[in-house]
């Protein structure tokens, strides 16, 4: 089995079109592989995979390269994934099946508070992020990786990250509002987590002002 490191906590029908949009992303990373599998949630709205078969090797470690694995244990000094779940004056906590506190001096991420900081990179709640466990010794830090990639984010044309939806109804409604050639396109964060690419001539904040009301989600602009 499988936990993935992306969370299901949209109720209702959202629930069930999320559910629905996981097991069309799981086949189709795993319909070349011998295995066939069963999708569950756990109570902490953690997806699981379990897969059994003549491949269930390989097909686990496509989705955890694909997803990021929730792990039981945290290994002192390995990289492992968490979504944000809060953020204080005194960091970020990150869901890793356990809270894990990311120190502000541990973020890597400039100057500010946790609250600018996430303002700055667009952070919604829920994202995936990869972190490097300090243990009972040494402090949590965000990973090399992680700072790597939230910093390419402020040196496009801009982003408008969402969650609370799938990629797919994330591009519906784009094109519904008349957005269609306002962005480049839209990269999956997580399963309810995604990043509008905007065109070079698209205001981020003009594209939140537009599309806020047709999102029951939270939405952040990162501005270049």
């Amino acid at each position: 089995m499988v936990v993935l490191a992306t969370k299901v906590y949209v109720d209702g029908d959202a629930r069930e079109r999320a559910l629905s949009s996981l097991t069309s992303l799981v086949d189709n990373a795993l319909g070349d592989l011998d295995v066939t599998y069963e999708i569950g949630v756990r109570h902490d709205d953690f997806p699981s995979v379990t897969v059994e078969g003549a491949d269930a090797v390989v097909a686990r470690n496509v989705l955890r390269e694909e997803w990021g694995e929730i792990v039981s244990t945290l290994e002192t000094g390995a990289e492992a994934v968490g979504t944000l779940e809060s953020w204080d004056e005194e960091g970020f906590v990150l869901d890793a099946g356990q809270a894990v506190r990311i120190p502000t001096d541990e973020l890597g991420l400039g100057p500010g508070t946790p609250a600018q900081i996430r303002d700055r990179f667009g952070l919604v709640q829920h994202l995936p992020m990869t972190f490097v466990y300090g243990g009972d010794d040494g402090p949590n830090r965000l990973a090399d990786g992680e700072r790597d990639r939230l910093f390419e984010w402020t040196r496009g044309d801009g982003r408008l990250n969402v969650n609370s939806a799938t990629r797919g109804e994330v591009r519906a409604t784009l094109n519904r509002a008349g957005h269609a050639q306002d962005y480049v396109t839209v990269e999956r964060l997580g399963l309810l987590e995604q990043s509008v690419v905007v065109t070079s001539d698209t205001d981020p904040p003009g594209l939140l002002s537009s599309i806020g009301s047709y999102l029951p989600a939270e939405l952040r602009c990162v501005v270049p």
